[in-house]
């Protein structure tokens, strides 16, 4: 390949020529060069490498685009950033690192590009493209990068142990990418994780979610979650869901391993949505199950109540995990909530009534609902799966049909509480909630229509049978 053409962007020259007016060397270093050679589309940040400072490369460029942006400075990390046509550009002095046991943040001392590419955390993001006027494309590759591209083989410079002890975030990162790009994690390297999965401890939460994150949200996410059980590192991250695996077997009746079913519906649900909120759902739709399983003579295993404690479970494990406690983890809590009641709907005959209170208890999130649900489809026996599938689409189309009649997503009571404390003359009491519930039932049961004329007869009924007297 010939590199020069992937650096056409203009502002690979403007980096070059503002190099050589600061007499310092600059590189193209990490997922840029890795990206270009997988033709992984157009990246849209890139990173430099300067021998000497890049806060002063920074400024140089600035000063030598057309736009003049802004160069954001981080004195701390001895790096600045600026954004041109859409990409961010950030700039660093090519550095060594050491670090203490107890933390990720390593002491920086100045370096030469070699001790840059050391410090690397693996070969494919070890590749450099070198930007100086006479070797302007040139690649700089010491630890065969290209060759563990094209094994596709994910592999630490210098040895794993030293890697991933030193910035255990790391391991995090190559299950990641071994998720993102379906590549697999060198030997040597995944028993160095299974060695130091301990060390994940010292990472905060914030920073693991990032890599969780990316792993849902990629192609295929039961790669990194298989690995994350692999190598030990997930019962550190979400117990909850390690809680789930295996088979237990009493008088010859066993249960589905609810571990290996809870990835099943993660990848299903990856083909059909790219909401990150409901690819959490899917993958904790099911973690009431490890303490609600019981088993009785009668109706052998079961899991009782195990939506319920699931979701009680879902804001403990945002908490512990520092993930928003706002509407999306209310969300993921009201998916796995509900996450049985379109599955009950499909196997019995579809009455209006339990589509009417399916539509009003998921509102706005009803096809959110509906596209989980599917996922959760995991049978092996095609006549099951296409009978679900078949009724589910019933399902479906009765929420149309029953939406479009009825109205009660998002349901507003045709009544209001004052309009029933001016028609009997009362003040705020039970009676008007009792009144309000009877009317909202009535409406989801289809005795009476969406309609303020026929809510308001049945107010006057109800009114009478609580022995209130309408006022004149």
């Amino acid at each position: 390949m010939n590199y020069k053409e992937a650096l056409q962007h203009s502002i690979f020259k403007i980096i070059s020529q503002s190099a050589k007016e600061l007499q310092l060397d600059a590189y193209v270093i990490g997922g840029f060069v890795r990206d270009i050679i997988l033709n992984r589309g157009e990246p849209k940040d890139i990173d430099i490498v300067a021998i000497g400072s890049g806060i002063d490369l920074a400024k140089q460029v600035a000063k030598n685009l057309p736009n003049k942006p802004k160069v954001q400075i981080f004195k701390t990390y001895g790096t600045a950033m600026l954004r041109y046509d859409e990409i961010e550009i950030e700039f660093v002095g090519a550095r060594k690192e050491s670090y203490n046991e107890n933390s990720r943040n390593p002491i920086v001392e100045n370096g030469t590009l070699q001790d840059d590419q050391n410090r690397r955390d693996f070969t494919i993001n070890a590749l450099a493209l070198d930007l100086s006027k006479n070797k302007f494309g040139d690649l700089l590759d010491p630890f065969n990068g290209i060759k563990d591209l094209e094994s596709q083989i994910i592999k630490t410079p210098l040895n794993p142990d030293i890697t991933y002890s030193d910035d255990p975030l790391r391991m995090m990162r190559a299950i990641r990418f071994a998720t993102q790009l379906n590549f697999k994690i060198e030997e040597n390297s995944l028993k160095s994780i299974s060695k130091n999965n301990h060390r994940i401890k010292i990472i905060t939460n914030e920073r693991i979610v990032v890599e969780l994150n990316k792993i849902l949200e990629s192609k295929t996410p039961s790669i990194g979650f298989l690995l994350l059980e692999q190598t030990g590192l997930l019962s550190y991250i979400l117990p909850e869901l390690t809680a789930l695996k295996g088979i237990d077997e009493v008088e010859g009746q066993r249960h589905k391993d609810n571990f290996y079913h809870t990835l099943e519906v993660v990848d299903n649900i990856a083909k059909h949505t790219d909401n990150l909120w409901l690819r959490w759902a899917a993958l904790l739709h099911d973690i009431g199950k490890a303490p609600t399983k019981k088993f009785s003579k009668k109706v052998g295993w079961t899991f009782h109540g195990h939506e319920f404690e699931g979701s009680k479970m879902v804001y403990h494990l945002f908490k512990r995990l520092k993930m928003p406690l706002n509407d999306k983890m209310k969300f993921v809590q009201k998916m796995v909530f509900m996450s049985s009641r379109p599955i009950v709907l499909a196997q019995d005959i579809v009455t209006d009534s339990a589509v009417r209170r399916l539509v009003f208890d998921a509102g706005d999130y009803v096809e959110d609902l509906m596209t989980l649900c599917e996922a959760d489809i995991t049978t092996k026996n095609p006549k099951k799966f296409n009978k679900y599938h078949n009724n589910f689409k019933i399902v479906r189309d009765k929420i149309i049909e029953v939406e479009a009649r009825d109205h009660v997503r998002n349901f507003q009571p045709p009544i209001s509480g004052e309009e029933i404390m001016k028609a009997f003359n009362i003040k705020p009491s039970r009676e008007i909630g009792i009144i309000k519930e009877t009317i909202k039932e009535a409406i989801l049961e289809g005795d009476i229509p969406n309609e303020h004329e026929a809510a308001y007869q049945l107010m006057l009924r109800e009114g009478e049978r609580l022995g209130l007297k309408v006022s004149n």
